[in-house]
């Protein structure tokens, strides 16, 4: 199964890095480093999927492709 993409950047009002996963409304972390970003999101997408499903909403597939990788497609 292809996974979501993961957007990771600095944010200097926060002071770190923000890490979102555009196909997932409002699912997003804050790390101090980009790989605590992304851990953190990690745990954010895995309650976020688990929550929708328990509450019967549906799940979105995969499918958002930064700009830079739908030129070539």
């Amino acid at each position: 199964m292809k996974d979501y993409h993961i957007n990771i950047y600095y944010s200097e009002e926060d002071g770190g890095y923000i890490a979102d996963i555009p196909d997932l409304e409002a699912c997003s972390a804050f790390g101090k480093t980009p790989a605590e970003a992304l851990e953190q999101v990690q745990v954010a997408k895995t309650a976020w999927l688990e929550t929708a499903r328990s509450l019967g909403k549906p799940v979105p597939r995969p499918k958002f492709k930064p700009a830079i990788y739908q030129v070539g497609s």
